[in-house]
């Protein structure tokens, strides 16, 4: 079951798995490196060069699915060790990107899709099926902004310097 999680996570969600390791202890690293933009208090932010799963390929300049984007993470760290513009790498399990994943696309696919179906049934018109589909997402979203904080402790990112990380993929 954990395994088909994480090829769940490779096909419908290749930006949050740029690699992923397996350690001994059986728990699966993604891990991006960025370069650190800013530093606030004890908030780091990092900038990630997300790429879609073709992105390596050497036919992408030549495909309309090829994708990469920038985004920056904040990370929190009490250490003091880290500086603007150095390289360093982003770490977080396995599970983090499936939490992710569900809760932004799985439950909202479930809720349109079970509104439409209960608009459509109760008024037997195809517009108002819609509309029930699209407004189950806002009460929905709303929830997920009230409960942000509650979410940033169960989505952890872990930082360390480029020289600190080690290629398991050398010891497999």
């Amino acid at each position: 079951m954990y395994i088909a999680c994480i090829h769940l996570i490779r096909i419908f969600a290749p930006e949050l798995q740029s690699r992923v390791y397996n350690s001994s202890s059986m728990k699966d690293l993604i891990q991006h490196q960025g370069i650190i933009e800013r530093i606030e208090k004890h908030k780091v932010f990092v900038r990630i060069e997300q790429k879609a799963a073709c992105s390596a390929c050497h036919a992408r300049s030549a495909c309309l699915a090829s994708d990469k984007k920038e985004k920056v993470i904040e990370i929190d760290d009490t250490s003091g060790i880290y500086a603007p513009h150095e390289q360093v790498v982003v770490s977080a399990y396995s599970s983090t990107g499936l939490f992710a994943v569900v809760t932004a696309f799985a439950i909202p696919l479930i809720l349109v899709v079970v509104a439409l179906i209960a608009g459509l049934t109760q008024s037997g018109n195809e517009g108002v099926g819609g509309l029930a589909g699209l407004f189950i997402l806002v009460p929905y979203y709303f929830i997920l902004y009230i409960f942000r904080d509650k979410l940033k402790k169960k989505c952890v990112f872990s930082l360390s310097k480029v020289q600190d990380t080690y290629d398991l993929n050398q010891s497999l």
